[in-house]
């Protein structure tokens, strides 16, 4: 395949040595500096954008356009989805957009929901999700943060929102986040009562995971049409 990287910071580097690896070519590498808007999509196969959450509702319709199948790993612009969803059936587009390409993160989503329906009748816990990054993220709180809110609020009848900051509010569920460092990406579930402390967490070790998963998406999307997620490549 001949993929365009869009946003070519140290994630789209990771992409670049991933796909290169397994035999795919890079014919296109975008970045504030070399924007979508001039770029040749003529001789590509496939984008992936990690770019930055103000550029990614343009460079995905710029991709859509010209039937350019893309795969969204930035995350932040999700309030623009419905226009988006929109623009992909009008245009019989393919777009795949997750708010974590990584397996184990992926796992972990399933599991939280499964954990959150056991726990539903247990009133005696507080909820509360916590998520560390590198001080380079734009976002806070993190999609995968959120993913897993609302996975929560899908199977805790308690629980009708989240609040990015620690809440005792009934019904919502607090998000801490912190930036700090290099790190790729720590998020972790926790139920609190006073006997017990119950917690789910996945610890990425490096933006590998989060490569393969956009690069393996990429070779799964062309020819399909329109909007999907994780959850289709996963059980096909």
């Amino acid at each position: 395949m001949n993929i365009a990287l869009i946003g070519y910071g140290k994630m789209g580097k990771e992409i670049e040595a991933i796909a290169t690896s397994r035999d795919h070519t890079i014919g296109l590498r975008l970045d504030s500096a070399n924007t979508i808007d001039n770029a040749d999509l003529s001789n590509i196969d496939a984008a992936i954008d990690f770019s930055v959450p103000n550029s990614a509702v343009n460079n995905i319709k710029a991709c859509l356009s010209v039937k350019l199948p893309i795969i969204v790993g930035t995350t932040g612009w999700m309030k623009n989805f419905e226009e988006v969803k929109d623009l992909c059936i009008h245009t019989q587009g393919a777009l795949f957009y997750a708010s974590n390409f990584s397996l184990g993160v992926n796992i972990m989503f399933n599991a939280n929901e499964k954990l959150a329906r056991l726990m539903n009748p247990h009133t005696s816990y507080n909820v509360s999700i916590e998520e560390t990054h590198h001080t380079e993220k734009l976002d806070s709180p993190s999609g995968t943060a959120i993913t897993l809110a609302e996975g929560l609020i899908k199977n805790l009848s308690s629980k009708s929102k989240w609040e990015n900051k620690e809440t005792s509010e009934d019904g919502s569920i607090s998000i801490i986040s912190h930036r700090e460092g290099n790190v790729p990406g720590t998020h972790s579930v926790s139920y609190d009562s006073s006997v017990d402390n119950i917690e789910l967490k996945h610890t990425a070790k490096g933006r590998a995971g989060f490569a393969i998963g956009a690069v393996v998406a990429a070779e799964w999307l062309p020819g399909k049409k329109g909007v999907f997620t994780m959850d289709d490549l996963l059980e096909n």
